[in-house]
């Protein structure tokens, strides 16, 4: 019996999953990281911490079972995109904590960049929106206010590296980035696949600097001995993208969404490259060595999970998210109150780090309960909001949505999602799609699996939830929403 390991590096923890050839989980275990927040707006994360906990988990997930390490036939990666690390690939130093990608501290250097190429020149070439959200405007606020980081980029002494591709530098000592994780740098052609050297001029960032982009199937990118044994490492995708290739999403028109620490819902067009219109972005969906890419349409919420986190460890308003669930289900609706979590501007569809959050619609008649279903509501609303732009970009009708991540467990947040998308929402027996997603890449590069019929068998459909709210229902509480999200705009000061 062969086994693949999967390392799911999140932006509040690291975990390393074990699964079987069947794709079933045989042992995992999971470690938290610290969130910095050096001033408001701000995020950052010590990858040393994270590297050391990618270790530990490991190592941990390898003493819960009976499996050698010689049985590990792969250990495929998946990540929390867009987050840079500045690093000395000769020497392993860092010179400047991780820059996460909820991080807002580039706006200016996003205005900047505004004035001097056109968005629709910016969309043609990468598929995204300027934002602080991508990764190159992070390298270029690093070049600029770390001492001396500049002069050694010229002198080869600096790395930019996503999470991915510090993990697999630090396993293997060789620097890639998969064409998934590379589409987020707001650096790469996606149409060929390479590094854009005019991007590249006006950004000021040297190509020597960036890792070498690879397919995220298909390619061993090096072996690491961490675990006792010569194990290749093989098989990248970005956390998304790598959830959407877990929930065995492998035909157009197939989407899933995550309902993580944010939110992130993505179609896969196939083969067409599709351009958004909609305040979306376009991105590589995964590519096997050989092939042809295949490309998705992606929205994302910058706030879901956190949300949850904030009203229990912020306000003080539960114990836990059961405690949450609970409260919401006691009332039958939310009493009037609609919750804007713009804690870092809104992103997808609407793309405003002016926008800072609300809470809205509050009278005498609220209760704790109302305020703890507007929560969960929050996130159902924030994911129609993309919905509806995805099926007007790709002009696909979606008919179901496959769901995964922490926040499908909360009952009264997936029955309301139902209702407001007014499709039925569909959640797998396997759960951990992110990590199954990278498991499944690095299978099929060392061949234990041969194609994508042989996994789409073992996707099993666990829970569905079926719409059954009325249609003027429906759009008067979509109505109020979009009320709400208008009193979060011009609330910050937009940085010329």
């Amino acid at each position: 019996m062969r086994y693949i390991g999967a390392i799911d590096q999140g932006t509040t923890s690291t975990r390393f999953i074990l699964f079987s050839e069947e794709g079933e989980i045989v042992a995992w275990d999971q470690k938290e990281h610290r969130q910095h927040f050096p001033q408001p707006g701000w995020v950052e994360h010590d990858v040393e911490e994270i590297w050391a906990n990618t270790v530990t988990v490991m190592r941990n997930t390898m003493r819960k079972c009976s499996v050698q390490p010689s049985q590990v036939a792969a250990i495929g990666i998946t990540n929390q995109r867009e987050t840079v690390v500045p690093f000395d690939p000769s020497t392993g130093e860092v010179y400047h904590n991780a820059i996460v990608w909820q991080d807002l501290r580039t706006s200016s250097i996003v205005s900047r960049l505004k004035k001097e190429m056109d968005e629709d020149d910016l969309r043609r070439r990468t598929g995204l929106l300027f934002s602080p959200y991508f990764a190159a405007s992070k390298m270029m606020w690093l070049l600029e206010n770390v001492d001396g980081l500049r002069a050694r980029m010229y002198e080869g002494r600096l790395a930019f590296a996503t999470i991915d591709s510090y993990l697999v530098w630090k396993l293997t000592g060789n620097l890639v980035t998969d064409v998934t994780n590379a589409s987020r740098y707001m650096l790469m052609d996606i149409a060929r696949l390479e590094w854009d050297e005019d991007l590249l001029r006006l950004c000021g960032i040297s190509r020597n600097a960036l890792p070498r982009i690879v397919p995220s199937i298909g390619e061993v990118y090096g072996y690491t001995d961490i675990l006792g044994a010569r194990i290749p490492v093989c098989g990248i995708l970005g956390d998304q993208q790598a959830a959407l290739f877990g929930q065995a999403c492998f035909e157009p028109g197939q989407a899933k969404c995550t309902y993580g620490t944010g939110c992130f819902m993505l179609v896969n067009t196939g083969q067409r490259l599709c351009y958004s219109t909609k305040g979306l972005v376009s991105t590589l969906a995964y590519q096997r060595k050989g092939e042809r890419p295949r490309y998705a349409i992606e929205g994302s919420i910058a706030i879901a999970g956190s949300l949850v986190q904030w009203t229990r460890d912020s306000l003080k308003m539960v114990r836990d998210a059961r405690e949450l669930d609970e409260l919401a289900s006691s009332v039958p609706d939310c009493g009037g109150v609609y919750i804007v979590p713009a804690f870092s501007g809104l992103f997808a569809p609407h793309w405003r780090s002016d926008a800072r959050g609300v809470i809205a619609g509050l009278t005498a008649y609220v209760t704790r309960a109302h305020i703890c279903r507007a929560v969960l509501e929050a996130t159902a609303f924030q994911a129609n909001d993309i919905f509806e732009a995805m099926s007007q970009d790709s002009g696909i009708a979606l008919s179901l949505l496959k769901v995964d991540g922490g926040l499908t467990n909360s009952a009264p947040l997936m029955e309301f999602q139902a209702d407001i998308l007014s499709i039925p929402v569909i959640r797998p027996k396997i759960t951990e799609t992110t990590a199954l997603g990278a498991a499944y890449a690095a299978g099929l590069t060392v061949g234990i699996w041969q194609n994508e019929e042989n996994l789409a068998s073992y996707w099993k459909e666990q829970l569905r939830w079926t719409p059954g709210m009325d249609e003027d229902e429906r759009r008067r509480r979509i109505a109020f929403w979009r009320k709400a999200v208008s009193r979060t705009l011009d609330w910050a000061e937009k940085e010329d």
